[in-house]
């Protein structure tokens, strides 16, 4: 089993920035992906950015140039670094990590994929305007 701590959540103003942190502990050597999904009030919850155990992040359109993903597989963490923070990017965003070596690949081929089996409770950024 794997258990999932988020930090670093708080409030910041538009166009400001903030980091987010987690780290896992448990069976840390089986995640082959770790990722950041951010759930917005009233709006579904979307896999804002991940990262494989290769170090290649990927992030949704609605992030990209603006968050940055990383991993220390050293101490089995993953840290969201977020920049020209904007008020939709107000969300619980949680910490989540898959053991499913083909999690990944069938999100290329398919462009859709199932959600990751291991999730944090989520620490909450407020973006004011």
């Amino acid at each position: 089993q794997v258990q999932l701590v988020e930090s670093g959540g708080g409030l910041v103003q538009a166009g400001g920035s903030l980091s987010v942190s987690c780290v896992a502990s448990g069976s840390g050597r089986s995640i082959h992906v770790m990722g950041w999904y951010r759930q917005a009030p009233g709006k579904q919850r979307e896999l804002a950015a991940w990262i494989t155990s290769g170090g290649i992040a990927n992030y949704a359109d609605s992030v990209k140039g603006r968050f940055t993903i990383s991993r220390d597989h050293g101490e089995n963490s993953v840290y969201l670094h977020m920049s020209s923070l904007k008020p939709e990017d107000t969300a619980v965003y949680y910490c989540a990590a898959e053991n499913n070596p083909l999690w990944a690949l069938k999100l290329k081929r398919t462009g859709t994929s199932d959600n990751m089996t291991y999730w944090g409770k989520g620490t909450l950024v407020t973006v004011s305007s």
